[in-house]
């Protein structure tokens, strides 16, 4: 296997599912990007993807990182993984960092995967007081051209994102695994682009859960909107509040393996063939986690 973890991730869910399930075959693609084209006979080439745009014909699954895998970085070094365990960890900082004793400006870590996280980098450094952005390395950092021309900063824990009262999602190469942990910070989060997306995305709604921002927002559109929410406090506190007990509520392990349910017995019933056992495969078996 290419990504080890990340089958792992799904197998995780699927294994637990196998005495309910009907015999199907299935593509499983574990690569960021989607692979089925709207008008590349998407009908008789289904494929499954954990992030998509709407370009693409792919059906998304719950992505690997619930379980395993994920950026490895040096803070997580196997991977981001571990959704549930997470999901504590974040609560506990949350109410650690109330709402009135949050630091009262925009904040960012991560790597400059693509350049539209550029303009919230520069403001930072124009207006340090409003914004804290920077960018790290990854697994692709050369030299300075990849931080912008600044030397990379430090990683930063989920946890302690939640210091800060406004946060910021990007898109990575495809969608970003960050953005259910911001919410669970209980912080208001702006979400930049609306391009990509995995399965939960379309239950959030924009300026009830999140604030949206342009894919390629102008410094001045994020130093707008976060003045706005300063003179606004109690706003940005309701829209904070309702993400995150959304989240919460919502996105669950007990969700996830849900969805995973309905999404495969739904998808067996729409299969026109009988399926039949390849002896010649290996069978994949439940570990004891």
């Amino acid at each position: 296997m290419m990504f080890p973890s990340r089958c792992e991730g799904i197998q995780h869910f699927i294994l637990k599912l196998l005495p309910e399930l009907p015999d199907m075959d299935l593509v499983i693609n574990t690569r960021d990007w989607p692979q089925v084209p709207l008008g590349f006979n998407a009908e008789s080439k289904p494929v499954f993807s954990f992030s998509k745009t709407k370009d693409y014909a792919d059906i998304m699954y719950p992505a690997w990182t619930f379980w395993a895998g994920g950026p490895a970085i040096s803070l997580y070094p196997t991977g981001i993984g571990r959704w549930d365990l997470h999901r504590e960890n974040l609560k506990r900082a949350a109410k650690k960092y109330a709402w009135q004793s949050k630091i009262p400006k925009g904040f960012f870590r991560g790597s400059r995967t693509c350049n539209e996280r550029d303009s919230l980098i520069l403001l930072s450094r124009k207006k340090p007081h409003l914004v804290d952005a920077q960018y790290t390395k990854n697994q692709a950092w050369k030299s300075l051209k990849d931080t912008l021309n600044e030397s990379p900063a430090k990683e930063v824990s989920f946890e302690d994102h939640c210091q800060y009262k406004y946060l910021f999602n990007f898109r990575g190469v495809a969608a970003s695994f960050r953005f259910k942990h911001l919410f669970l910070c209980n912080s208001l989060i702006f979400h930049v682009g609306d391009d990509w997306l995995e399965f939960f995305y379309l239950a959030l709604k924009p300026w009830v859960h999140y604030v949206p921002l342009p894919k390629y927002p102008t410094e001045g559109d994020i130093e707008d909107m976060l003045e706005f929410f300063e003179k606004n406090d109690d706003l940005a506190k309701e829209i904070a509040d309702a993400g995150y007990e959304f989240i919460w509520k919502h996105l669950r392990m007990q969700d996830v393996e849900c969805y995973w349910r309905m999404l495969l017995k739904k998808y067996a019933k729409l299969l026109k063939f009988k399926i039949e056992v390849d002896t010649t495969m290996i069978e994949i078996k439940i570990k004891n986690n």
